[in-house]
C-alpha cells in the first residue's frame, strides 16, 4: 500500500536499566510475554519444560522488546491441573527445578531488563497441600476452618446446588470429617476459606516470600472464585440460551464466587505490593459478571493495578465491534483501574486458528500482533504468538487436559495451545527436548520454528519485534486515549493519543480488498500486508503519525 510521503524509520527507545527505580509504573502500557513452563524448553531431557530451560531462552524473549515475563505456575504440585493445584506455594516442583534455579532465572531476567511476574493461585490448593491434609483429619484441628466444609442436607445430598467448572457438583464427601468440602474446579482442588483471617495471613506471607525473591508482579488466578457465600445459598439458573457443555454453564454463579468481601482482601495484597515498591498486580477474572468484577477489583488506589479478562480469548470471530466493546469497558474515568488484554493464552485456542477463517495465517497473525499493540492497556503475548503458531492438533490418546478428556469431543480443551515451543525446525522435537515431550510437537509448527524465522526479515518473528518496538517508540500506544473513527466492518480505524503525539491505526478485518487511503495530514510509520495506493488488502493493517 503506497501513501504520500515516506515511511518513517522508528528509533526504538532504550530498554530501561535494571536499576531503574522500582517505584515507576513500568507496567502501565507494557507488553508482557507469557511463558507456560511445561512447554517452553526442556533442559534436562525429561520431556517437560523447566526453569533452567526458560533462563537459557530469556535472550529470545528480551529480543522481542517486551518489558516483562509472566510465568504460569511452577510450584510444587501433583500436576492434576498442571500446576494450578499447588501443594507448596513457596517451593519449585522438582519437575521444573529448584529455588536456586528460580533465583538464577530472576537474576538473568533482571540483567536483561525484564520484569518477572508469577501466577498465584489463592482460591484453592491441591488436596495434597499440608494445610488440607491437616484440615480434613477432623473438625477440631488447627486448620479445620482453612477450607470450605459443610454438612450434608438431611437427605445426604450436597449442601448447595453449586457446580464445578470441570463438571459435576462443587462438593465432594469426605468420610473422615463426615462433611462435604467445596471445590470450584477439580475435586483434588479444595476451596480455601478466605473468610478466615488466618488463611489471609498465610497467603499474604506467600506473597511476601516471592517479593523477597525479587518477583516484580503477580497475576492472581481465578481471583473472583476466592470467596463464597457462607450461607451456601443455591445459585439461580441462567436464562435459556447460550452454549451449555457443562452443568456449570446452567447457573448464574453469584453465590459460589464473587463475594462482596473479595475487594477487602485485594486491598491487603495491594498494600503489600505497594510497600515493596513498583510491584505489579493483575486479577484474572472470567465468567458472566467479569466486566463488573474487573472494574470492582481495580477501583481506586487500594486494589489491584489491573484486570485480565476473556473478551477476546473465547471469541469465535474477530470483528471490528469487539475492539470498541473492550475499550468501552475501560473509558478512563477517575478512580478506574487499568485493563490488560490478550488474544491467546494457555487456556484458550490460539487466535490464529479461531479467527483466520481461511485467510492466510501468516498475514492474519501479523494483523493480530499490530492490533494487539494498538490496544489501550497492558498487552500479553503468549509464547509462540510471535511465531504465528496455529492451534496444534493433539490426538485424543495424547490429551492431558482433564477438562478436554471429560468433555470430549464437545470441547477440544487446552492442550492444543500448550504444545512445545518449536526452537529448531530440523531438530528432534523441534529442539524442545531430546525425548518425547509431554505433548506432541505439531508438524505444522516445524517450519515456523525460531531458527527458521530468525534470519528472514519478513518472518512473523521479525515483524513481531518491529511491532512491539512501536509500543516503546510511541508513548500514545502505551498510555494514550483511544478514539474510534470507523468501525463499519470490515474497516476498523482508531486513534491513540491526542494532538501532535497522536497515532492512527487502520485495519481490514474482512475477506476482500477495500478501497481506503490514509487521510491528509498523516504519514505512514509501519504496517503489515500493505498493497497499492488507495487499496487496503485482506489482513492489512497500518500505523501512521501526524505530519
Amino acid at each position: 500500500m503506497r501513501f504520500r510521503g515516506t515511511i518513517v524509520t522508528v528509533q526504538l527507545l532504550e530498554r530501561p536499566d535494571a536499576e531503574t527505580s522500582m517505584n515507576a509504573e513500568w507496567w502501565r502500557g507494557a507488553v508482557i510475554y507469557q511463558v507456560y513452563p511445561r512447554s517452553f524448553a526442556d533442559s534436562n531431557g525429561d520431556g517437560v519444560g523447566d526453569l533452567p530451560g526458560i533462563t537459557a531462552h530469556l535472550d529470545h524473549i528480551a529480543s522481542l522488546g517486551v518489558e516483562g515475563v509472566w510465568l504460569s505456575p511452577f510450584f510444587t504440585s501433583p500436576m492434576k491441573d498442571f500446576g494450578y493445584d499447588v501443594s507448596n506455594y513457596c517451593d519449585v516442583d522438582p519437575i521444573f527445578g529448584t529455588l536456586a534455579d528460580f533465583d538464577a532465572l530472576i537474576a538473568r531476567a533482571h540483567a536483561l531488563g525484564l520484569k518477572i511476574i508469577i501466577d498465584l493461585v489463592f482460591s484453592h490448593t491441591s488436596d495434597e497441600h499440608p494445610w488440607f491434609v491437616e484440615s480434613r483429619q477432623d473438625r477440631s484441628n488447627a486448620k479445620a476452618d482453612w477450607f470450605v466444609w459443610a454438612d450434608a442436607k438431611p437427605d445426604g445430598s450436597p449442601p448447595s446446588n453449586w457446580q464445578s467448572v470441570f463438571g459435576g457438583p462443587a462438593w465432594t464427601w469426605d468420610a473422615r470429617r463426615g462433611q462435604y468440602y467445596m471445590h470450584n474446579f477439580l475435586s483434588s482442588q479444595p476451596q480455601l476459606n478466605l473468610h478466615n483471617p488466618a488463611v489471609q495471613e498465610a497467603l499474604l506471607a506467600v506473597t511476601q516470600f516471592w517479593i523477597d525473591k525479587g518477583v516484580d508482579g503477580f497475576r492472581f488466578d481465578a481471583i473472583n472464585f476466592s470467596m463464597h457465600d457462607p450461607a451456601l445459598t443455591d445459585n439461580p439458573p441462567l436464562p435459556p440460551g447460550g452454549k451449555r457443555t457443562r452443568p456449570f454453564d446452567f447457573q448464574d454463579k453469584i453465590h459460589n464466587q464473587s463475594h462482596a468481601d473479595i475487594p477487602k482482601f485485594l486491598s491487603r495484597l495491594r498494600a503489600l505490593t505497594d510497600a515493596a515498591g513498583g510491584r505489579f498486580s493483575v486479577a484474572e477474572v472470567g465468567g458472566d459478571h467479569a466486566e463488573r468484577e474487573m472494574k470492582l477489583f481495580t477501583a481506586g488506589e487500594d486494589r489491584l493495578n489491573s484486570a485480565y479478562g476473556f473478551l477476546y480469548l473465547y471469541a469465535d470471530k474477530l470483528i471490528g465491534e469487539m475492539i470498541p466493546q473492550g475499550a468501552a469497558m475501560w473509558p478512563g474515568e477517575a478512580g478506574e483501574g487499568w485493563p490488560s488484554w490478550t488474544f491467546s493464552n494457555h487456556d484458550a485456542p490460539r487466535a490464529v486458528s479461531r479467527w483466520a477463517e481461511g485467510r492466510d495465517r501468516k498475514a492474519f497473525a501479523e494483523l493480530c500482533l499490530l492490533l494487539l499493540m494498538g490496544l489501550r492497556g497492558n498487552v500479553f503475548v503468549y509464547q509462540g504468538e510471535e511465531l504465528g503458531l496455529p492451534q496444534a492438533h493433539v490426538p485424543f490418546e495424547r490429551l492431558q487436559d482433564p477438562e478436554a478428556i471429560a468433555n470430549w469431543p464437545q470441547t477440544l480443551g487446552r492442550d492444543g495451545a500448550r504444545t512445545p515451543m518449536p526452537w529448531v525446525s530440523g531438530a528432534l522435537n523441534a529442539g524442545f527436548s531430546g525425548v518425547e515431550p509431554w505433548l506432541p510437537v505439531d508438524p505444522e509448527h516445524l517450519p515456523l520454528a525460531v531458527d527458521a524465522q530468525e534470519a528472514d526479515p519478513a518472518s512473523t518473528l521479525n515483524v513481531a519485534r518491529r511491532l512491539i518496538g512501536l509500543r516503546r517508540a510511541y508513548p500514545a500506544l502505551r498510555t494514550g486515549a483511544i478514539t474510534f473513527i470507523d468501525t463499519n466492518s470490515p474497516l476498523l480505524i482508531f486513534q491513540r493519543g491526542e494532538g501532535a503525539d497522536a497515532v492512527l491505526l487502520a485495519f481490514n478485518l474482512g475477506f476482500e480488498t477495500v478501497t481506503w487511503s490514509l487521510p491528509d495530514g498523516w504519514t505512514l510509520i509501519d504496517g503489515v500486508n500493505l498493497g497499492g495506493e488507495g487499496q487496503m488488502p485482506v489482513c492489512a493493517g497500518l500505523i501512521a503519525r501526524r505530519g
